[in-house]
């Protein structure tokens, strides 16, 4: 019987060892990504001890809007909308630290107000004193923290399958191995392309609108030195969210959602558009979490009136 317990434990490591050898993804210096993931527009500004990226792009003198991505995403989701309405729009997109090719930062904080204390310090940079702000997901929270916070800079928000409330029921599977100790770590580093094709395919309402340059570049970007220890530490240090500031906000508010929202219920976005007093709610029947990147003319064309009025 001991002998058929050594050969089955020796079976199953050399079954670990395989599979680790298989969906281990090393880390990638950004020196290497930013030839293929900056652009003539890019520029990296030194906050906190990280080389922020961010693109200033668009009509300079037109309204300033500032563009926040969500969780494990980058500003380059948001090309879309920079395509459709740079030519009325002064458009600021950023890697928020974590993520893109901004990677960690030494004050290792990574929360939704740090977040968005560095929004406005990129602002503050770029000599932006008022401007509409846009968020998506994770970048959601991050963009109504700001208008609460500082109503008299912020002309406009656009939230965009936003997030406001508290997860409701089991934490999912993903989240609870990333906040084991020593699992996560290990969990973090097997993230071959078809684990990140997968998760993309999830974003989408019809993941037939994917194609291989955007699952190689959120897979690059992942990979990014240090983003995925940062992550990690996001993850863990994560606090639930208090929509209570929401009540009050005075801000013009459009929230954008769409019906095939896999991440984020469609019941918050009713929530949302109960709580902010005046706002208006916009439903996409031919979207999934992410409707800028799936499907940019119809959004655009609503940020664009809604910006307008």
């Amino acid at each position: 019987m001991r002998q058929w317990l050594g050969r089955i434990a020796g079976a199953v490591a050399i079954l670990v060892v395989i599979a680790g050898a298989v969906l281990y993804t090393p880390d990638i210096p950004v020196e290497r990504l930013k030839p293929r993931y900056a652009s003539a527009s890019s520029q990296f500004i030194e906050i906190d001890g990280a080389a922020i990226h961010v693109r200033d792009e668009g009509n300079r003198d037109g309204p300033a809007l500032l563009l926040l991505h969500g969780s494990n995403a980058s500003l380059h989701v948001w090309e879309p909308w920079v395509r459709r309405l740079g030519d009325g729009f002064r458009i600021v997109s950023l890697d928020l630290p974590g993520h893109g090719l901004t990677g960690p930062w030494q004050r290792g904080d990574y929360s939704i107000d740090a977040y968005a204390d560095l929004a406005l310090r990129i602002a503050d940079r770029l000599d932006i004193r008022h401007f509409a702000v846009a968020g998506h997901s994770m970048g959601g929270a991050v963009a109504w923290t700001i208008a609460t916070r500082q109503p008299q800079r912020v002309t406009r928000l656009i939230l965009i399958d936003a997030a406001a409330y508290p997860r409701g029921g089991a934490t999912p599977l993903s989240l609870r191995l990333a906040q084991a100790p020593v699992v996560g770590e290990v969990v973090a580093m097997l993230k071959p392309r078809w684990m990140a094709a997968r998760t993309l395919r999830e974003t989408y309402a019809h993941s037939n609108k994917l194609d291989a340059g955007q699952v190689r570049r959120y897979h690059d970007l992942l990979r990014r030195e240090g983003n995925r220890d940062a992550t990690l530490r996001r993850v863990r240090t994560a606090v639930p969210l208090d929509p209570t500031p929401l009540t009050s906000l005075q801000v013009p508010t459009l929230i954008l959602w769409g019906a095939h929202d896999r991440w984020v219920p469609r019941g918050d976005a009713v929530r949302l558009r109960q709580d902010i007093a005046g706002s208006d709610l916009m439903v996409y029947d031919d979207a999934g979490h992410a409707p800028m990147e799936e499907v940019p003319d119809k959004s655009a064309d609503d940020v664009r009136r809604f910006l307008a009025r």
